[in-house]
């Protein structure tokens, strides 16, 4: 007898926009599960200020730039021209957003051996000499743990602005529909910003209590910390930060009954 596929009908929550969801809901539907792609993030290029294009004329005087994201790369080219022979060193978190850079034909220098910011630093700074140049493009809502721990350790660094987070209008009808019919089995978010975006939905619709029979997934220790913080279980949190090892550990949970 065949066995069923691990996620068999199950519907699984995809908070990414269109240009990020497919991958991931070709991952759900492998192992049998229904993505419902509902957007909890999404981003959008600022205007292009004085800040921004005084470190664009700069970049040659670099050393590192550090890449947090594939939104990231793929925004601060948007604003870039012609890339000059100076580029600097780049150092990124996660190894898709090495291959996003490599597909450019830009080689990576440095990788970290986990995605988060705090292995990042422990790994990159004894690389940093104090005084190298660091630019860091970010999205408006990023942490700086990265810039200050930098900066303590005598490195010059630049944070720019380049493009800023929300969430789509019409994710918010189609999330309060979704979760008051209960018809999401399966949570997963994949940063801070989308549980917060998440919960703000939850909490101005009073569907707090539709979340009880969900199982929850996320990526990262910060998502899993921001998740707790409002109160919420995390049933799969694998030690890989990524969207695979996070589907593969929810599917654990569910095997474990």
């Amino acid at each position: 007898m065949l066995k069923s596929p691990p996620l068999l009908d199950k519907k699984v929550l995809v908070p990414r926009g269109k240009g990020q969801a497919a991958s991931f809901s070709r991952l759900v539907a492998k192992y049998g599960g229904i993505p419902v792609e509902i957007p909890l993030i999404a981003f959008r290029p600022i205007q292009k200020n004085q800040r921004l294009s005084e470190c664009l004329e700069k970049l040659g005087t670099y050393d590192w730039i550090i890449f947090t994201s594939n939104v990231t790369v793929e925004t601060f080219f948007s604003f870039l021209g012609v890339v000059g022979p100076d580029f600097p060193k780049i150092g990124v978190i996660g190894k898709k957003t090495a291959k996003v850079l490599n597909e450019r034909g830009f080689p990576v220098d440095f990788v970290p051996s986990a995605y988060v910011a705090e292995v990042f630093v422990e790994e990159f700074l004894p690389i940093v000499s104090p005084g190298s140049r660091v630019l860091i493009p970010k999205g408006n809502l990023a942490r700086e743990y990265i810039a200050d721990s930098l900066t303590e350790a005598g490195a010059i660094v630049d944070e720019v602005v380049i493009y800023e987070t929300y969430m789509p209008e019409e994710s918010r009808a189609k999330l309060v529909g979704m979760l008051g019919g209960g018809e999401l089995d399966i949570l997963t978010f994949t940063s801070p910003s989308t549980v917060d975006h998440f919960m703000e939905v939850v909490s101005a619709n009073g569907l707090e209590t539709r979340l009880e029979p969900c199982i929850i997934g996320c990526i990262g220790p910060i998502t899993e910390n921001r998740l707790r913080e409002y109160g919420l279980p995390v049933h799969a949190a694998p030690v890989e930060y990524t969207v695979e090892e996070m589907i593969k550990s929810t599917i654990a949970y569910l095997e474990k009954g």
